[in-house]
């Protein structure tokens, strides 16, 4: 199991806390800490726009309603906090569908308890896109074989996106040369010529905009209509031994996430609060959808490109894994 987790970390950088609620770190914890009738528990996110309803859970209340408090650390990508999970740093993650499918793929146990995030559905006009520095000769996803293309950690999600846009505009993936690189470095590197074309997400997608950048593909669009593209997760174990920690997590974020959808400004406000994207490009950022539940189709979609691609050592059961 060590040798799972490792290997699962493997490319990831060290986890960097985040103010939010509580942050205690004094070790692993299955259960939480609890204090006058409220259960502390800790949870991983990558600093992006996607976690925005939990943020706003916390802003109002929404966890404290159901006797929780949050404390939130962040990290480069689901990849890094799966095994975070596992090992009971945290009670709690947020992780991309690959990332988790991988995970239980490998024997590692883990359970998605709530639903995330999910993709406008909209080419051109989605919350992740391919992108290019301005006047680049790169017109179409076809264009990057042979290039330099940043990822935010290999051999996942976006990586499996990105092959899927190049597949549907005729071109071979395996030509492609991936490099990983955090979001937010992603806009300075392609400005500077480190890389010929991101696969971004809001808010670095916006921040590539403002300075000229040109999206030339909706990657997650292209894997599925509608893709889930990512759900809140706690291990098998701790689901067992403790349902009705679940539970309250899993109501609070279903409340979170309805009113993260009904409000847009607000969310773009919660936004500066835990990235450093300023508030005009905020402005720009296309915002991705919140539903209620997941969609098993498309997630169905991402498992069959992730065979394709050779992700999995096992196939991934999705009864075991979903709600």
């Amino acid at each position: 199991m060590r040798r799972l987790l490792a290997g699962l970390a493997a490319g990831t950088f060290l986890l960097a806390t985040a103010a939010c609620g509580s942050s205690d770190d004094s070790g692993p914890s299955d259960k939480g800490t609890s204090s006058g009738g409220t259960t502390t528990v800790k949870l991983g996110l990558i600093p992006i726009v996607d976690v925005a309803p939990v943020y706003l859970g916390v802003q109002k209340g929404f966890y404290e309603k159901q006797g929780l408090k949050l404390s939130i650390t962040t990290a480069q990508g689901g990849a890094a906090i799966v095994p975070g999970v596992v090992s009971g740093q945290f009670q709690f993650g947020f992780s991309n569908m690959t990332s988790l499918m991988v995970a239980q793929s490998n024997s590692v146990p883990v359970k998605a308890v709530a639903n995330g995030i999910a993709s406008t559905g909209v080419q051109g006009n989605d919350f992740g896109a391919i992108t290019v520095k301005k006047g680049s000769a790169l017109k179409s996803a076809k264009d990057l074989e042979g290039k330099k293309v940043a990822i935010n950690t290999l051999k996942n999600i976006n990586e499996t996106a990105v092959r899927a846009s190049v597949r549907t505009a005729g071109g071979d993936p395996d030509k492609v040369k991936f490099v990983e690189l955090p979001f937010d470095q992603m806009p300075a590197a392609l400005d500077g010529g480190q890389i010929d074309a991101a696969m971004v997400v809001e808010p670095a997608l916006a921040t590539v905009k403002s300075q000229g950048g040109v999206e030339i593909a909706s990657p997650l669009v292209d894997v599925a209509a509608n893709l889930t593209v990512a759900m809140y997760f706690t291990s098998a174990q701790y689901a067992q031994q403790n349902p009705a920690v679940v539970k309250k997590f899993q109501q609070a974020t279903a409340e979170s996430l309805a009113y993260a959808d009904a409000h847009p400004d607000e969310v773009r406000q919660i936004v500066t609060t835990y990235t450093k994207i300023p508030a005009a490009v905020l402005e720009q950022v296309t915002l991705p959808k919140w539903p209620a539940e997941a969609n098993r189709s498309s997630i169905e979609a991402l498992k069959e490109l992730g065979d394709e691609d050779g992700l999995f050592k096992a196939d991934p059961d999705l009864d075991e894994l979903l709600p």
